[in-house]
């Protein structure tokens, strides 16, 4: 991490420990890159990077992996 960017560390961790989606370093880059387009846009790429079907997913799940994302993203 460079000095001043944000820190997504404790979001991917919360993800990885509460809902099992443990991304590699370029499946976090393209999460990242995905942010800017709005917390929707960021959790359909957190299951494309996981290799599940956000359309085959349980509502409740998205919304899940979309409220974690929320609730831990950098200050």
């Amino acid at each position: 991490m460079t000095e001043g960017a944000p820190d997504y560390d404790p979001m991917f961790s919360a993800l990885c420990n509460e809902l099992g989606f443990c991304l590699h370093d370029k499946g976090q880059k393209r999460v990242i890159a995905a942010l800017p387009l709005g917390l929707d846009a960021a959790t359909k790429v957190v299951f494309e990077a996981s290799g599940v079907d956000y359309m085959a997913a349980l509502g409740d799940h998205r919304r899940a992996v979309r409220d974690c994302m929320k609730a831990n993203l950098p200050a």
